[in-house]
């Protein structure tokens, strides 16, 4: 599956270059789901609520009553998560609540609703980075992800390295994590060509796109070829 992504900050549409830098920005939610009508699920992250300076909540009403969504951004309580799911989020994304200083946070876990939560392990040279990827951790994707898998539907995972860059995105780690799980798997981060589009889905590996679709860089039309 092909999944274009939403990110939102201070009620509007944008994207970023490794999470910090703003590339563009747009303020017409309507127009954006109209171009991405094709596709079955979209991807919305509240960059706001994941660095904790407020949430875009009726902007993800918004989305989620005209598109099937799942929402991710700052789920650091069950509170949180169902609240998203009470707005009209088919899954939720959590990441930073997912892990302590030294291990799992197995309490926060297992209070979320398994199968309609999905894990995201962003990583950056090579560990799982959290709290809008300003802190890193000592852990890294392959080695949790079996740990996690009692905890939720799949797994989000964003090669943080070359997110927003359209240098292309690292296959064989896409590549390890899929041998490491079952479970449904999503890529994010640098993907920028349809040959690397094609190489996940040859190998059972979602494909959310960001960057590569708002510049142009991948035309939906082949995309929806793809589907």
């Amino acid at each position: 599956m092909i999944v274009p992504c939403i990110d939102l900050m201070d009620g509007k549409i944008v994207q970023l270059i490794q999470g910090r830098d703003k590339a563009l920005e747009l303020t017409d939610p309507d127009a954006l789901l109209a171009r991405f009508a094709a596709f079955p699920e979209i991807q919305v992250i509240d960059l706001d609520a994941a660095l904790g300076r407020g949430a875009n909540d009726a902007l993800v009403r918004h989305l989620c009553s005209r598109a099937t969504c799942r929402v991710g951004g700052g789920v650091r309580t069950p509170e949180r998560a169902h609240a998203l799911l009470d707005q009209g989020a088919s899954k939720v994304i959590a990441g930073t609540a997912a892990f302590t200083g030294t291990g799992l946070n197995e309490p926060f876990l297992r209070a979320l609703p398994r199968e309609r939560t999905v894990i995201a392990l962003d990583s950056k040279s090579g560990h799982i980075v959290v709290k809008g990827w300003r802190e890193s951790t000592p852990f890294t994707a392959e080695e949790v992800l079996s740990r996690l898998e009692p905890y939720c539907s799949g797994f989000l995972c964003t090669y943080v390295d070359k997110e927003g860059m359209l240098q292309g995105t690292d296959l064989d780690w896409f590549r390890r994590l899929r041998a490491a799980t079952t479970l449904e798997l999503t890529a994010a981060g640098g993907i920028t060509t349809l040959d690397e589009v094609r190489a996940l889905l040859a190998m059972n590996v979602r494909a959310a796109l960001g960057m590569a679709i708002y510049t142009g860089r991948l035309d939906l039309e082949e995309l929806r070829a793809l589907l």
